[in-house]
Order: structure tokens, then C-alpha cells, then sequence
């Protein structure tokens, strides 16, 4: 059984990943700073590397974790990614679009309400600084402390020693696809084909090209 470890887990196994776990092809370890989410493992995902071993997992999922990071963590966060990952290994990073959430304020304005989660309606403040509501009840760690366009997640993917990068924005979110050196493309693209991010669409592009690739397509 391969191996992915759940990054920022909260307080239960990642929906968004079960088409592949489901049906126990894939392990999800859960790991959280949280112990109220009861994690498998709790720690920072800024000290990844002193829980788990280098070539630990098959894959990292870090889904809208890293905007609660300060800026400077990260790059150590990614290369910790980089760290535990097996040399044919992945990781899926999820994070709010900067570039679509700056165009929307543009059209519709601050307070309008982008679309409708769980958690109720999401505004332009909620994707830039953190669920409001929540922030409102005390949850301090939903507030956001940096940001990513496109460019800025791949080129820091890029420099944590990833070989090919795949960023992708859907709505008001980036998705990265990140691999390892020797990372099968197709065959991961395929395996992860259940998740409906479209990473099989298009081709991957190498870390030394990513710039020019982003700023091309933009």
C-alpha cells in the first residue's frame, strides 16, 4: 500500500482524497499542530522532517495549508515536502488564488460573496486573511499570512528541488502537482485521475522552465 501523508490535516481524513483511498490503495496518514484534531502525528509543518524520515511517503497532500505560514516558512515548508517524499514520489498543494481573488475585487468588490462553503458564505477578505467568522470565534490559526499567484507557488516549488511543476487555477483556488525526479508523469496523472483536477490535461512543465512557461500562459 502506498503512503500519503496529510499535511494540515484538521480534524479528519481529507474528502477530497478519497477516490483514491477508498478503496485502500492508498494509506492517508493525518498530521496536524492541532491535538484537538487528533492527528496521527502531531507536529508543525514547519519541523516536517524531525517526525518522518527522508523517502518516507509516496505522497504529500497540503490542502489550503501553506496561507497560514508567514512568508519566510514557506520555502522550509516545501523543502520538508521534498524531504519525505520518495524519489518517485508526488505532492498536491492547494491554496487560494491570489490573481483571481485581485480580479474579482476589481468586478464585484471587497464584500461581495464569491460563492457559498460549508463553513457559509466566502467573501475577498476570507480568501485573503482567513475565514472571518471563524477568526471572529477564536480560532486564531485560520487567519492568513501570505499568498500565492501561480507563478510565485511554482517558482518556490521549484526552488524546494521539485523536478516538474503543474499549477492549475479552477475558480479561486491553485493547484499544484509537483514531482519527484523520478516521478512517472502518465502514471501518476493517471492514479490521480479520480480526484477531477485535471492534471492529466496538458503537459508538465520542468522546474528550470516554470517561469517562462507561467508568464507565457499568462
Amino acid at each position: 500500500m502506498k503512503k500519503i501523508l496529510n499535511v494540515g490535516s484538521g480534524p479528519g481524513t481529507a474528502q477530497r482524497l478519497s477516490p483514491i483511498t477508498i478503496d485502500n490503495r492508498w494509506e492517508e496518514v493525518r498530521f496536524d499542530i492541532d491535538p484537538e484534531v487528533k492527528p496521527d502525528v502531531q507536529g508543525s509543518i514547519s519541523d516536517l522532517s524531525s517526525f518522518f524520515g527522508e523517502n518516507s511517503f509516496d505522497g504529500v497532500w497540503s490542502s489550503h495549508v501553506l496561507e497560514h505560514l508567514y512568508a519566510h516558512e514557506v520555502f522550509p515548508a516545501l523543502s520538508h515536502f521534498h524531504h519525505i517524499l520518495r524519489p518517485t514520489g508526488f505532492a498536491i498543494i492547494l491554496c487560494p488564488d491570489l490573481s483571481a481573488v485581485a480580479k474579482f475585487i476589481v468586478e464585484k468588490g471587497m464584500t461581495a460573496v464569491a460563492y457559498n462553503s460549508p463553513s457559509g458564505p466566502i467573501r475577498p477578505l476570507d480568501m485573503l486573511y482567513g475565514h472571518s467568522r471563524a477568526i471572529e470565534n477564536g480560532r486564531l490559526a485560520m487567519a492568513h499570512r501570505t499568498g500565492f499567484t501561480a507563478k510565485r507557488l511554482g517558482n518556490l516549488l521549484r526552488m524546494a528541488g521539485f523536478d516538474k511543476i503543474l499549477v492549475r487555477a479552477a475558480q479561486f483556488e491553485l493547484r499544484a502537482l509537483a514531482l519527484m525526479p523520478e516521478a512517472d508523469s502518465e502514471a501518476i496523472t493517471r492514479e490521480l485521475a479520480p480526484l477531477k483536477f485535471d492534471f492529466e490535461g496538458g503537459s508538465l512543465t520542468t522546474s528550470r522552465e516554470f517561469e517562462d512557461s507561467v508568464t507565457a500562459r499568462r
